[in-house]
């Protein structure tokens, strides 16, 4: 029967993750492993969910604070399958916005490489006399420079 709790060095194994990062992620409040009477960290296999949940989120450009948010603070058990619905739903919105967002420009960006920039009246990035006031960029992203 395998243990209930994990060791540190279990844990990085299991999640693909080092030891330093999961020791980052609970410095950052990510995790909140409890310790046994000796002070080492023994992880909930459940932890392993939370630790999965971190990495793809990260990889979908979400910052840790924002993945905090999302998350809520560390918890003894591990969140239900509403929960992780919530949790889903809760960013599934500025996914899509950064999705729209990439989109655009890469649309945008497929006129312009390779031309050198010969179409000034039809080029996404001019912004002839700063007249947004703020870099080019601003316009091929769909918003507005400040």
């Amino acid at each position: 029967m395998p243990a209930r709790e994990l060791t540190i060095g279990q844990i990085a194994e299991r999640s693909g993750l080092t030891i330093s990062q999961i020791r980052f992620y609970e410095k950052k409040g990510l995790i909140s492993p409890p310790r046994n009477r000796g002070g080492q960290r023994r992880f909930p296999r459940a932890e392993l969910r939370r630790l999965a949940f971190i990495r793809a989120a990260q990889r979908l450009g979400l910052s840790l604070q924002r993945i905090a948010e999302a998350l809520g603070p560390p918890s003894e058990r591990p969140p239900t399958p509403a929960e992780w619905a919530a949790i889903a739903e809760g960013i599934r919105g500025e996914l899509d916005d950064r999705i729209a967002r990439l989109t655009r420009l890469r649309d945008r960006l497929d006129g312009c490489i390779g031309c050198g920039c010969l179409s000034m009246e039809t080029c996404a990035l001019y912004n002839p006399d700063d007249r947004l006031g703020g870099p080019g960029p601003a316009l091929v992203e769909g918003r507005r420079a400040r």
